[in-house]
């Protein structure tokens, strides 16, 4: 704040001095000047401005003695107490008169009451405070060997910021027999040095000069400042590069990786600078193919792989260097390097098949030509040495051919295609290489088929089980042939044969699927006439000459419950199931009236026969065994008991769907007499109804004994002829009381079966879709134990 309001009043002043000084100019007086040193104290006296002036130094403060000044930090100021002018801060002369020769700061006094303006003059003097200094500590200088003597060089002048005579006087330079010092005046711009070639430079001698410029001042004592001048000496380009050898020879391995380092070269310059370093390049007569392959570095001089190298392709190279300076006009020199390819066991053998057969018969004679093949390696020397060898392989072997490297590849051994339809065989290649490289071709060899197999049935013989009463037309079995062949060779037909014998009577009523092998009957079969038949199949294949094979199929027919039961006793006359007995009142229970005689001509238990009482009048008085059919007193006849009795005896089977019959029986109970008299007529009647039954019955055992003899011929001959656990036998049902029974036992795999008349043993279980004529019995045998004949 005080600083601000000086300045103000410092501004009002001026303009009240300017009013002054126009209407008052006869109140200037004259200047006075003084003289102090550069650098002195704060507060040194620099002179009494008062007494100088002659002005009374009572009145001063009270008018306001001051210096009027702009600068913010003036150099001086005057005590308003006696007018004595003092240094306010040190004065640096070269920073307040730079390269002025007389340093004058002037001043301006002022009094106010009246206005009075005196003018001071304050002369700084110099005083040798700055020694004299370069821009550089270093200087450089590059002259040409080839410059003549009297060459002038100026150098940079020495700076002083004193003046006059203590600014830069003189320039030594330190001795030198080649160069020498001149110092030209420029004035105001101080004194120049110039260097001065004196001799010629040898480079070869002396590369570089090392001198010392000296600036001296003329203070006492001087002082003085220097600078290093270094002189290099530059090289004129008289020497051509030279290798460091007359021949350059190098064995390089082919496939050497690419930046493998060939060779490095060497060529010195006794040049310098760029007249001596030396640059390397292929020569203009490289050719590209060369330069494709190799590379070689500019600087360094290295030769390097830059191509993949093969040694199959070429086996040597021969590349022209050029090595050459940087001078302006650059010489060069030329030298050729040979180059070695050494081989690498790098190219495995190559297998080549130049004639195949991809297909041969397989009734091939043994040594039949499957291919021609060759090899080839091409490396050298033992790196193309080739052993050729076949796989493990007891079929195919490796002739060698009377030309070298040429094999014969032919079979060793017969062929079989239902063995081994297709060869794959592997050539080896193998050379003699270290370390030995390898190859493999891989052939296929396909064995064409030919006809030396005749079809095979899948079971020989044939055992076919149908139900009677077949649909017409429809498919009741089918035989399955395979052919080991292939194609043509394989593909199979089916026929029945047709011997036309007397035996085969079934045979022109069976037809057969040529390609299927399905069999038809054109007819319906009946149990009760043919129970069972064989016949002959054959399958032929399609090849040339045609092969063929038979089987014997053996069918058995199947009963079905499509017979009645047929009433045997009683009979009439009329041929109805109708009959009168006669029974004595005196009979005790348990007495046989009479029993009921039927047959079924169904066999297993649609030919099982039960009977039953379907209408009686007393049923206290009759009883009915429901298995032999025998009517029997259940008590004793009383008075009360009518003397006729109607019985209805119903007789059925046990098929699925059961059929039946009826027959009736008219019981008359008579007293004693009557009754023995009734007996004698009846037995003459009762032996011709007994010599009709047993006419009926030998016929039906007959019937029954050359069905078992042919079904135990068929069976005997089927278990010698096949190994499977296959066994026929034959059973009498010992229980048989009055009905025609017989049973068929026999066993294929772990299964036993029997085919049986009305009366079944106890425990025997029916299989599923045996429709009720198979039974299946359970083995008791213990394992390993054949069976026996029941």
């Amino acid at each position: 704040m005080e600083q601000r309001g000086c300045d103000a009043r410092r501004a009002r002043g001026y303009l009240v001095g300017c009013v002054v000084a126009v209407l008052l100019w006869s109140g200037a007086s004259e200047q006075i000047r003084y003289s102090i040193s550069e650098e002195v104290n704060e507060g040194t006296v620099v002179g009494n401005i008062a007494k100088d002036l002659g002005l009374d130094k009572s009145t001063l403060k009270e008018r306001t003695y001051r210096i009027v000044s702009s600068a913010m930090e003036p150099f001086f100021h005057v005590n308003q107490n006696d007018g004595v002018l003092y240094v306010s801060r040190k004065i640096d002369r070269e920073e307040v008169c730079e390269r002025s020769s007389t340093c004058l700061i002037n001043l301006k006094t002022v009094l106010e009451n009246p206005l009075e303006v005196h003018y001071v003059g304050v002369e700084v003097l110099d005083i040798n405070d700055h020694s004299p200094l370069f821009f550089e500590k270093e200087k450089t200088l590059e002259i040409s060997e080839s410059v003549l003597p009297g060459a002038r060089i100026p150098l940079q002048a020495a700076r002083d910021p004193d003046g006059g005579i203590f600014s830069v006087q003189q320039y030594k330079l330190s001795p030198n027999a080649h160069f020498r010092l001149e110092v030209k005046d420029k004035g105001e711009d101080g004194k120049i040095p110039i260097l001065i070639v004196q001799k010629s430079l040898d480079r070869e001698a002396v590369g570089i000069h090392s001198l010392v410029l000296t600036a001296v001042d003329g203070g006492k004592p001087p002082k003085s400042g220097e600078i290093n001048i270094l002189v290099n000496v530059l090289d004129v380009n008289d020497n051509a590069p030279v290798f460091s050898q007359e021949i350059y020879s190098v064995l390089l391995n082919e496939n050497a990786p690419v930046g493998t380092t060939v060779l490095q070269l060497n060529a010195t310059d006794l040049d310098d600078g760029p007249n001596g370093e030396v640059v390397y390049s292929f020569s203009n007569s490289v050719n590209q193919r060369l330069i494709d392959l190799f590379d070689i570095n500019t600087s360094t001089g290295e030769i390097i792989v830059k191509d993949s190298i093969d040694y199959e392709k070429k086996n040597n190279y021969e590349i022209e260097i050029q090595a050459s300076d940087k001078g302006l006009a650059p010489l060069a020199t030329q030298k050729s390097v040979i180059i070695k390819i050494v081989d690498i066991n790098d190219n495995a053998p190559e297998i080549e098949v130049t004639s195949f057969s991809r297909s041969i018969p397989e009734n091939s004679r043994t040594g039949t030509i499957v291919a021609l093949i060759s090899v080839n390696d091409l490396d050298s020397g033992l790196n193309g040495k080739v052993i050729c060898t076949v796989g493990d392989n007891v079929i195919f072997a490796l002739s060698p051919s009377l030309q070298d490297n040429m094999y014969s590849l032919v079979t060793k051994s017969p062929l079989d295609r239902e063995r081994q339809s297709q060869y794959i065989i592997t050539v080896y290649a193998k050379d003699a290489g270290q370390p030995s490289l390898s190859s493999k071709k891989t052939i296929s060899v396909v064995v064409s088929d030919v006809n030396d197999n005749s079809p095979e049935f899948s079971l020989s013989p044939y055992t076919f089980y149908v139900t009677e009463a077949n649909e017409p037309g429809a498919s009741v079995f089918s035989v399955r042939a395979f052919d080991r062949d292939e194609t043509d060779n394989a593909l199979i037909s089916y026929h029945i044969l047709r011997d036309g014998s007397k035996h085969n009577k079934v045979t022109p009523f069976l037809n057969i699927n040529s390609e299927s092998g399905d069999i038809l009957a054109l007819k319906s079969f009946d149990f009760e006439s043919l129970k069972t038949f064989q016949f002959q199949v054959v399958a032929s294949d399609s090849g040339t000459p045609s092969l063929s094979s038979n089987v014997t199929v053996n069918v058995f027919i199947l009963d079905q419950n499509d017979n009645a039961p047929v009433i045997l006793y009683p009979v009439s006359s009329n041929g109805s199931a109708e009959g009168v007995e006669q029974v004595p009142r005196n009979v005790n229970a348990g007495h046989l009236v009479t029993k009921v005689r039927a047959y079924d001509a169904d066999i297993g238990y649609n030919g099982w026969l039960l009977f039953s009482l379907q209408e009686v009048t007393d049923h206290s008085l009759f009883g009915l065994d429901r298995y032999t059919g025998q009517i029997r007193t259940l008590r004793s006849f009383t008075e009360t008991d009518e003397a006729e009795h109607k019985l209805v005896i119903l007789v059925k089977d046990n098929g699925n769907v059961s059929l039946s019959a009826t027959a009736t029986v008219m019981v008359k109970v008579v007293e004693p007499k009557e009754a023995f008299a009734a007996a004698d007529v009846k037995s003459a009647t009762k032996d011709e109804e007994d010599n009709n039954v047993t006419f009926y019955l030998m016929i039906t055992l007959g019937s029954v004994s050359t069905l078992f003899l042919i079904s135990i011929i068929v069976l005997v001959a089927m278990q010698c002829s096949k190994s499977t656990d296959y066994t026929s036998k034959y059973i009498q049902e010992p229980n048989y009381d009055g009905t025609l029974c017989h049973s068929i036992q026999y066993r294929s795999g772990e299964k036993r079966y029997m085919l049986v008349g009305p009366r079944m043993s106890i425990g025997s279980t029916i299989v599923p879709g045996s429709h009720a004529n198979t039974l299946m019995l359970p083995d008791r045998r213990t394992p390993g134990e054949r069976p026996e004949q029941m």
